[in-house]
């Protein structure tokens, strides 16, 4: 029996909108996957201390505020801090593909950009969480 992929999908900062999270949650739940929503205005610390609590395999990250340069380190470093950095971490919303580069050189997994079809994430999320 293959085992559920648990993932946390979290809005860090200001950033109040939460459309596009939710339609990614539910795609994930659709799919078979467990979904953690955190809800607005998380911190990293905040997104960090959820990913362990929940066991999860992935964090996915939604935002749309402009401050995923700040923001997505400090979650990416945090996991590391806490010996978590197992977990993949993905980010979606209105990145510039400069920053998008940089995040992944940080050790960001995948940047969905506006536009993105929910299949393409699942299957993201499915090849990079396979069993070895």
């Amino acid at each position: 029996m293959e085992r559920t992929i648990r993932v946390v999908i979290a809005k860090p900062g200001l950033d109040g909108h939460d459309r596009g999270a939710k339609i990614i949650a539910r795609s994930l739940r659709d799919a078979g996957m467990e979904v953690i929503y955190t809800g607005l205005h998380q911190t990293p610390e905040q997104i960090v201390e959820t990913a362990i609590q929940e066991d999860a395999d992935a964090v996915g990250i939604s935002i749309l505020s402009g401050a995923h340069m700040t923001l997505v380190p400090r979650i990416v470093e945090g996991l590391r801090e806490n010996e978590a950095g197992d977990v993949l971490v993905v980010v979606g919303g209105t990145i510039p593909a400069e920053d998008a580069e940089e995040l992944r050189r940080l050790g960001v997994a995948e940047v969905f950009t506006p536009g993105a079809s929910t299949s393409a994430i699942v299957d993201f999320l499915r090849g990079a969480l396979a069993p070895a």
